[in-house]
């Protein structure tokens, strides 16, 4: 039986979450769900927007499937990476046939480095006018980075990691991750390896995003970046993501909150449904993430979708139709 901590969090995250839940319960697998609070609902009710009890459960759990926060997600979701040393953010870009993208045939993925750089939050008023924010990079949280994305590819059959990175301007910091990166690379003879300059790689993922596989980059780099790729295949409501450690899993759509259209239940439930699949794959369920992924692959197809996608379905109305195709598989 695997324990899962859900917190819905703020906004479009209770609907995209019931959404998520609804294909989940319908597959009738060994899992115990335990719902928590956290956002900005929380801290207004408790004065903290990570409760110490939902962070004490999420630390009980196997893994954790969360779903947005509004102004307090460096309160929340930053957090709770770092306590749970989810070290690594997987963020697959991939097209799907039915949306309107730039373009219909994308597949990679971003390894982003999750507990380092200027997100560690190091900030300071020097003087007055004066700001100053440090950036950490480490060589044991470069090494690891690197390794898992070259693993990542290995385990997935995919041929090339490239390393973003601006170690031009940023000699010592992102010097190290260019260098740690290039060493581990020697490892995996057997995948190519190259690099970019992270402002010359935001021109070729708009202009020739082929040159992609897997991408592996520091925090703030893949944070943006990945946005970046989201936009080429039809928007963060398709955007996935993982946070992985080495003790811990957290896993949660790419889009935030949605404040403009939150309570209005037309919240796009595809991202969240994704981000289910990578959960399910992280626990060995691979028949079972496949079979969800191609049924909502068969509903975007059908054009069967939420209004920002040119349907006209509500939140649940569309994940009523994905386990619909999923019965239709049994």
């Amino acid at each position: 039986m695997k324990r899962i901590t859900v917190i819905p969090g703020d906004g479009i995250g209770k609907e995209v979450m019931d959404a998520a839940m609804l294909v989940l319960e319908s597959l009738d697998l060994p899992f115990e769900y335990v719902w928590m609070e956290a956002g900005d609902e929380a801290f207004e009710k408790y004065g903290k927007a990570l409760p110490d009890e939902t962070l004490e459960e999420c630390k009980k759990s196997d893994a954790v499937l969360f779903g947005a926060a509004g102004e307090t997600a460096a309160d929340v979701i930053v957090k709770l990476r770092f306590e749970l040393e989810t070290f690594a953010n997987i963020r697959p870009a991939k097209s799907y046939k039915g949306i309107k993208a730039l373009y219909n045939d994308i597949d990679m993925v971003i390894v982003r480095e999750n507990t380092e750089c200027l997100y560690k939050g190091l900030e300071f008023e020097v003087a007055d006018g004066v700001t100053e924010s440090i950036r950490v990079i480490t060589r044991k949280g470069s090494e690891r980075i690197a390794r898992f994305a070259f693993e990542l590819a290995k385990k997935e059959g995919r041929k090339k990691v490239t390393a973003l990175h601006k170690a031009n301007v940023m000699k010592k910091t992102c010097g190290l991750f260019r260098d740690v990166c290039r060493s581990v690379a020697k490892e995996y003879p057997e995948i190519e390896f190259n690099e970019y300059y992270i402002d010359a790689a935001c021109t070729y993922m708009v202009m020739d995003p082929w040159r992609f596989d897997v991408i592996v980059t520091t925090n703030m780099f893949g944070d943006i970046v990945s946005d970046l790729a989201a936009g080429l295949v039809g928007g963060l409501g398709l955007a996935p993501s993982a946070n992985i450690g080495e003790k811990y899993a957290l896993f949660e759509p790419v889009h935030g909150s949605a404040p403009d259209i939150a309570g209005k239940g037309i919240a796009n439930p595809s991202a969240m449904i994704l981000t289910a699949t990578m959960m399910l794959r992280h626990f060995g369920y691979i028949e079972e993430a496949d079979k969800v992924e191609k049924a909502l692959e068969q509903v975007l197809a059908e054009g069967k979708t939420t209004p920002d996608l040119g349907g006209n379905l509500k939140t649940m109305e569309m994940a009523e139709e994905v386990v619909k195709k999923l019965k239709s598989m049994e």
